[in-house]
C-alpha cells in the first residue's frame, strides 16, 4: 500500500486469495473502507488456516485476512528487477515500501478495477492493430540511415561503449566528459541505435533532468527510429496527462515501446527488456527529487543498470564532481574508479568554445546594469543579424518591494522570506508559499507611496534592456526584440515550444531567462552569451553552490557559437561575458579557459580536506513543526535517543538548526546533519533510528511536531 514511512504502517500488509498470485501482480485490496491498488510482494500457503462462517480467511495465528477483491492479471507482473529496484530505494532513502512502489505507477493506474483496465487495454490494442495495418511493410530494426557520421572522437567513445558491452561481463557504469556542442545527443542516438540492433527484445531508457528538454529529445528519437513504428518511443515525465502516462507506461511494460524518455520519475519505469539507460546533464540537481521518497535518479540509474546488466552512460560538460570522483585514472598506487570516463573535448565541426570575458564592476558606476563594453559588443552583434542571450537566475522583476521612510519590506505573513514583485501583473508574490497579493498603492506601514523595487529579476532586466535598446536596429531596419523565458512566462501549455520556436526563428534579437535557458537547447544564432549577477553563490553556506555555479555558467556559455559554419559565415566569434564584483575568484578563472578539471581537482581537494562528500556521507534528518522550539527539540531528542544504536559510534551528529528559510506557509523547518566516512554505518543507524522516530512522534517529544522527514545524500544544506 502507499503508506509513507513516518506513517508507522508496516511495509507488507497480509491479504487471502482463493489461487497463488505471482509477485509483482497488481491488484485492487480493501484497506479501511476504501479499496486501493497493491503489488503483490510475495505469497506464501496458509498452513494451519481456517475459514471462518462470513466467508473470510485466517492465518495460523488467528489474525483475520481480508480478501483480495480483484487480481489485474490482464497486466503482466512487475518483474523481481523492478520489485529489486523499488525495494532497494525504500530502503536506501528510508521510505516505505508500498509508497515508493505506488507513487511509480501511473496515477489513473490506481484507480481502475479490473474491467475498466480490461476495456482500455482491448482498446490499446485495437489502436496499436490499425497502426501496423497502415504501416507500409518496413522492416522494424532501428534506422540509422539518417544518422550522421559520426567525428573520431564519438566513434572512440561509442567504440569505447562497445567494447565495455561485449566484454563478457556487467559493463561499467560509464561517464561521456563532453563539451558542449561536442555531440553528445548524436553519441546517445547511435548507442542506443546499436544497443537495440543488437537485441530485437532490447529495451531503452534515456533520461534528462527537466520537463522542458522533453519535447526536442523525443523529436529527434522519434524521427531517427520511425523505422521502429509507432509507440515504439514514449516519454513518461510529471508534465504529462494521467492517460498519456498510463499509456507511456503500459508500453514500457509490455515492450511494445523500446525507449522511453523521461525525467527522473522515469527511472521506476517497467522495462523487462532493459539493456541501456543514458542520463543526460547527470549532474543537474534536479536528478534528486525535493518532496516525499528523496531519491536521486541518476545513483538509481546506476544502482538498476549494474543489477539488470544495463550499460549506464552518464553524459555531462560539468559532470558532478562524485561522478568526476568515481571516473579517476590510476595514478601512482592509488587505484583508478569504478567508472569509466570517456573524453569528448572538442566541438562538431570545427567550432571554437565562446571566448569567456570577465567584467569588473567595481570599476563600473554605481548601478551600472550592462557594462559598457557588454553593450558595445550586443550592439555590434545584433547589427549583424546575430542573436545574444543574457542570462539572470532570478524570475520576477525585483526580488523585494521596500520602503526608504520606514524600512518596510514587501516580507510574507507566512513564511520567512520576502515576496517578490511582479510587474506584468502588479502582484507581491511569495515563492515559496504561493501567497499573492496585489501591490499596495502606499507603504502598509506609514503610508508612504514613493514604495520602489530593491534588486533585479528577469522581468525588470527585460524592461531595462529594452529601454537600452530602444534607439538600435536590426539589419532590416526593424527595432529590437526582446523575449523573456522563465517559469512565470512558459506557465501556459504550449507557452515554451512558442517561444523556443520564435528564438530558433530568428524572431527574436535577445533572449532573457534563468536556467531553464542555460542547458540542453540548441540556439544555433546565438552567438554572445551574458551572466550580469552570479555573484551570489560564490560565499553561500551551501559547499555544493560554487560547483552549480561553474556548472551552470559553463551550460550557459555552451549555448553561444554552436553553428561553426555560420559562425565563419559572420565573421563573428562566440563570446561569454561575465559581470561580477569578484573576477578574480578561482572559479572565474577556471571557466575563463573552459576548465573544468582544474576546477573539479581544486574542489576535490578542499573537500577531501574537510571530509565532505565524496569522501564522507551525509544524510539529513528534517523536522517541521508549529514553532521552532518543538521542531529543534524533537531532532535534538531523537539525537540521544540515537546513542547506542548501531552504527551511532561512526556518525557524527550535529545540533539542530533551523532552516536557511525556516518558516514556509506558517511552518517552522529545522534539521540535523549526519555525517560519516562509512556509508554502511550511516545506513546502519538511519535503519534503527527509524522505529525510534516514531516512538518519539507519539511521545511528548512529538509535541507540537507535524513531521519529520530523511534526507540521505541531501543536495542542499
Amino acid at each position: 500500500m502507499q503508506t509513507p514511512a513516518h506513517a508507522g504502517l508496516g511495509d507488507l500488509l497480509s491479504y487471502a486469495h482463493t489461487a497463488d498470485l505471482p509477485a509483482g501482480t497488481l491488484v485492487r485490496v480493501p484497506l479501511g473502507r476504501r479499496e486501493v491498488l497493491g503489488v503483490v510482494w510475495g505469497s506464501r500457503a496458509a498452513e494451519g488456516g481456517q475459514a471462518l462462517l462470513d466467508g473470510s480467511l485466517a492465518d495460523a495465528d488467528g489474525v483475520l485476512l481480508r480478501p483480495v477483491s480483484a487480481a489485474l492479471d490482464a497486466l503482466p507482473p512487475l518483474d523481481a528487477h523492478w520489485r529489486a529496484l523499488v525495494a532497494f530505494a525504500a530502503r536506501y532513502y528510508q521510505r516505505g515500501l508500498g509508497e515508493l512502489a505506488l507513487a511509480a505507477l501511473p496515477p489513473q493506474l490506481r484507480e481502475l478495477d479490473s474491467t475498466q483496465l480490461a476495456r482500455r487495454l482491448k482498446r490499446r490494442d485495437r489502436k496499436a492493430q490499425l497502426a501496423a495495418a497502415s504501416e507500409d511493410g518496413a522492416a522494424r530494426a532501428p534506422a540509422c540511415e539518417a544518422a550522421l557520421a559520426p567525428s573520431p572522437e564519438q566513434s572512440a567513445v561509442l567504440a569505447a561503449l562497445e567494447a565495455e558491452r561485449t566484454q563478457g561481463q556487467a559493463p561499467r557504469p560509464a561517464l561521456l566528459f563532453g563539451s558542449t556542442g561536442s555531440g553528445k545527443t548524436e553519441v546517445y542516438l547511435q548507442a542506443v541505435a546499436r544497443c537495440l540492433a543488437a537485441d530485437p527484445a532490447a529495451q531503452a531508457l534515456v533520461m534528462v533532468p527537466e520537463i522542458n528538454l522533453t519535447p526536442q529529445l523525443e523529436a529527434r528519437f522519434r524521427t531517427r527510429f520511425a523505422a521502429l513504428g509507432e509507440g515504439a518511443v514514449v516519454a513518461l515525465h510529471s508534465g504529462m496527462t494521467n492517460p498519456q502516462r498510463l499509456q507511456s507506461w503500459l508500453a514500457a511494460l509490455t515492450g511494445q515501446a523500446r525507449i522511453v524518455l523521461g525525467t527522473r520519475m522515469a527511472v521506476f519505469a517497467p522495462l523487462p527488456g532493459l539493456r541501456l539507460i543514458v542520463v543526460d546533464e547527470e549532474h543537474d540537481p534536479s536528478y534528486k527529487q525535493q518532496e516525499g521518497a528523496r531519491y536521486s535518479a541518476r545513483d538509481l540509474a546506476i544502482w538498476r543498470g549494474q543489477r539488470q546488466g544495463a550499460q549506464v552512460l552518464l553524459g555531462s560538460a560539468t559532470p558532478s564532481l562524485e561522478s568526476w570522483h568515481h571516473s579517476r585514472p590510476a595514478e601512482g598506487e592509488a587505484p583508478a574508479g569504478r567508472y569509466l570516463r570517456l573524453h569528448m573535448p572538442s566541438r562538431i565541426g570545427a567550432g571554437e568554445l565562446p571566448r569567456v570575458r570577465l567584467v569588473d564592476m567595481q570599476q563600473q558606476p554605481p548601478k551600472t546594469l550592462i557594462s559598457a563594453g557588454l553593450l558595445e559588443a550586443m550592439t555590434q552583434r545584433i547589427a549583424r543579424g546575430e542573436q545574444c542571450m543574457v542570462f539572470l537566475n532570478r524570475r520576477g522583476y525585483a526580488p523585494v518591494l521596500a520602503c526608504t521612510d520606514c524600512d518596510w519590506k514587501s516580507e510574507c505573513p507566512h513564511c520567512s522570506a520576502f515576496r517578490v514583485f511582479h510587474k506584468i501583473d502588479r502582484t507581491l508574490r511569495c515563492h515559496h508559499c504561493g501567497f499573492t497579493e496585489r501591490v499596495p498603492r502606499a507603504c502598509p506601514t506609514c503610508g508612504n507611496p514613493d514604495i520602489a523595487p530593491v534588486g533585479r529579476g528577469t522581468e525588470r532586466l527585460e524592461e531595462q534592456l529594452a529601454a537600452l535598446f530602444a534607439d538600435i536596429r536590426r539589419p532590416d531596419g526593424g527595432a529590437v526584440r526582446i523575449a523573456r523565458i522563465d517559469a512565470d512566462s512558459t506557465r501556459h501549455e504550449g507557452a515554451l515550444e512558442a517561444q523556443l520556436a520564435q528564438v530558433h526563428s530568428g524572431e527574436v534579437d535577445v533572449l532573457v531567462g534563468t536556467q531553464m535557458i542555460a542547458k540542453g537547447h540548441d540556439f544555433r544564432r546565438i552567438t554572445l552569451v551574458a551572466a550580469v549577477n552570479p555573484d551570489s553563490a560564490l560565499f553561500s553556506s551551501d559547499f555544493r553552490a560554487p560547483e552549480r555555479l561553474f556548472g551552470l555558467l559553463m551550460q550557459s556559455a555552451g549555448r553561444a557559437g554552436r553553428d561553426s559554419a555560420w559562425l565563419a559565415a559572420q565573421g563573428s566569434r562566440a563570446e561569454m561575458w561575465i559581470q561580477s564584483f569578484h573576477p578574480q575568484h578561482p572559479l572565474f578563472e577556471a571557466l575563463r579557459g573552459h576548465d573544468y578539471p582544474r576546477f573539479a581537482a581544486q574542489q576535490l581537494k578542499e573537500r577531501e580536506a574537510a571530509a565532505m562528500p565524496p569522501f564522507a556521507f551525509q544524510a539529513l534528518v528534517r523536522a517541521d513543526a508549529r514553532t521552532q522550539e518543538a521542531a529543534q527539540a524533537f531532532l535534538n531528542a531523537a539525537g540521544d535517543a540515537a546513542e547506542g544504536l548501531p552504527g551511532a559510534d561512526e556518525v557524527m551528529r550535529y545540533p539542530a538548526v533551523p532552516l536557511a528559510v525556516q518558516r514556509v506557509a506558517n511552518v517552522e523547518r529545522a534539521q540535523m546533519l549526519l555525517e560519516s566516512g562509512s556509508r554502511a554505518a550511516l545506513q546502519r543507524l538511519l535503519a534503527a533510528w527509524q522505529p525510534v522516530l516514531q516512538e518519539l512522534r507519539r511521545g511528548p517529544a512529538g509535541q507540537g511536531l507535524i513531521r519529520w522527514l530523511v534526507d540521505v545524500d541531501p543536495q542542499s544544506i
